[in-house]
């Protein structure tokens, strides 16, 4: 058990911020403690800040639409998107920010672990705050707390309603869907069992898909409330699920199918095998997927003991460096390890941050909250360390620091920064003999040591 290991692992890197916890006890006493970078860098805010500025750009768009000669209509349109857009870099610049001061790493890792298992994107250009503000209402807050608190959060959240067209769901039978000759729609219920718990193959078949379907007809989205239950979309009669019959008025009967959802063993396997992968190996030790799936099992979905499992495992400290770097990861341990601020990171002019971090991520293979799928970014160190990933790594490697840093500093001082007792000889010597400092920094950068954790 290092600081080393405990800031590849668990955290953005080296060199650690002060106070950081490198032990298991420590670590989670601080996860448990406030939320120390929300305060330092705040987002920009949850669903009640952000939902009157996606209405006001939704209503400016159909206003445009219906009257497009209507003067200042595309002036207004426009007004009302670069806001929401001001909102949305707010919350990537935070995101970003945290992660590199955040003494408590652990956090920012199971927030961007969270953020990737439950994945939105936007539906439209009006849309692109409502990941951030599902981050603050819904993942955030609930690190520490149980998985159906947190699914229960997310679920009936407006990014992962609209996401995933709950909005457009209504029960073929109900009041409204008579009227209209509307149907069900089945994304959220199918993500919602394949992907946020139960798992692919998990043995529930598309009958189950389709009453959960049943089940959450009457969730959605209106643009001047926010999260709305109706009554009139809602298809009658009880719900039969994986067996458990649901049934009932308004929402009670989806939340206690939610929390059944997150205590099921399929669902403690499912996930227990994704945190394991995500942070130690793509192949992890079949007994810590076990121990993880027994710590959720035995504690009804404790998130907090969960992760307690994780940290004190046996072999999970000695496991080997495995993991590919993802681009997030590595540009905010690159940053850290050349001295840069969340502060400086901030305050980068619109065309800086865009040129130095959100085009060099997008060249990696990872812009910013557009995963190929609702599944999120992919583990498997092929998928980010391959020949084109590769090379944009080196290019990132090569010009960004100079940009960024004057003046850079002594590579073979930088080696031992970055990577502590990871630093091989090999690499030292190489750094030493590196014939500018642009280059000995960017060997650095591109070293397996820097890009395994």
């Amino acid at each position: 058990m290092t600081d080393t290991t405990a800031a590849f692992r668990f955290g953005y890197g080296l060199p650690l911020p002060q106070g950081a916890p490198t032990t298991p006890q420590a670590m989670m006493a601080a996860l448990r403690g406030p939320d120390l970078a929300s305060q330092a860098h705040p987002g920009g805010g949850g669903i009640e800040e952000v939902r009157p500025l996606v209405l006001a750009a939704r209503e400016a768009r159909i206003a445009n639409k219906k009257n497009p000669g209507l003067p200042g209509g595309a002036k207004a349109q426009q007004r009302t998107l670069r806001a929401t857009y001001a909102v949305a870099d707010v919350f990537m610049r935070a995101t970003f920010a945290r992660a590199l001061d955040a003494p408590d790493g652990l956090r920012e890792r199971l927030s961007a672990f969270w953020s990737d298992h439950f994945t939105t994107a936007t539906r439209g250009r009006f849309d692109r705050a409502l990941h951030g503000a599902m981050v603050e209402d819904a993942i955030r807050p609930n690190l520490t707390a149980t998985f159906g608190t947190m699914l229960q959060a997310v679920t009936l959240h407006p990014a992962m309603l609209l996401y995933l067209d709950q909005d457009t769901s209504i029960g073929p039978n109900s009041t409204r869907g008579k009227k209209r000759s509307k149907g069900l729609n089945e994304n959220l219920a199918r993500e919602l069992m394949e992907l946020h718990t139960l798992g692919v193959g998990a043995g529930y078949s598309q009958t189950d898909v389709r009453e959960m379907a049943e089940l959450l007809t009457g969730l959605t989205y209106v643009g001047n409330k926010g999260f709305a239950f109706d009554q009139s979309r809602v298809e009658p009669g009880a719900d039969v699920v994986l067996g458990v019959s649901y049934d009932g008025n308004g929402i009670e009967p989806i939340l206690a199918a939610l929390q059944d959802l997150s205590v099921r063993p399929e669902t403690a396997r499912h996930i227990a095998g994704k945190l394991a992968v995500h942070f130690v190996a793509d192949v992890p030790d079949p007994g810590l997927v076990e121990a993880l799936t027994a710590a959720w099992r035995d504690s009804g979905g404790d998130l907090a003991v969960v992760t307690q499992t994780l940290l004190t495992h046996p072999g999970v400290w000695d496991a080997p460096p495995e993991k590919a770097r993802q681009p997030f990861e590595f540009i905010v341990a690159s940053f850290r390890a050349l001295g840069l601020t969340g502060a400086e990171l901030i305050a980068l002019s619109h065309e800086n941050f865009t040129r130095h971090v959100t085009k060099r991520l997008g060249e990696m293979g990872q812009k910013w909250h557009s995963s190929p799928g609702p599944d999120g970014w992919p583990e498997e160190p092929a998928a980010w360390i391959n020949p084109l990933r590769l090379a944009s790594r080196i290019t990132f490697a090569m010009e960004v620091p100079g940009r960024m840093v004057n003046p850079l500093p002594d590579p073979r001082a930088f080696a031992v920064t970055a990577l502590g007792e990871r630093a091989s000889d090999g690499l030292l010597l190489a750094a030493a003999r590196a014939e500018s400092l642009r280059e000995g920094v960017g060997l650095v950068l591109v070293s397996p040591e820097f890009n395994r954790r």
